[in-house]
């Protein structure tokens, strides 16, 4: 898990169930993807919340958030 600190005192982090973001503070949860089948039971992870791309598609929901998750460590984190 990234978890990572702005220099305004914000984090940005990859929400999962693994720790409990409340014990760090206060939290704003924004959705940043949409991962959904399309019409021919393919699977897309739609990057449209945050300004990204549409991934995919997948042959499978797990390839679909595995690649959602990827852009998003490549993409939204600070590269310092």
């Amino acid at each position: 898990m990234i978890l990572d600190f702005l220099p305004n005192g914000t984090m940005n982090v990859i929400y999962t169930e693994n720790i409990d973001l409340n014990e760090i503070g206060k939290l704003d949860i924004k959705r940043a993807s949409h991962v959904e089948p399309n019409s021919n039971g393919q699977w897309t992870a739609d990057m449209g919340p945050i300004n990204g791309p549409i991934l995919g598609p997948f042959e499978t929901r797990t390839q679909a958030l595995e690649e959602e998750v990827k852009w998003l460590e490549q993409n939204l984190f600070n590269k310092e």
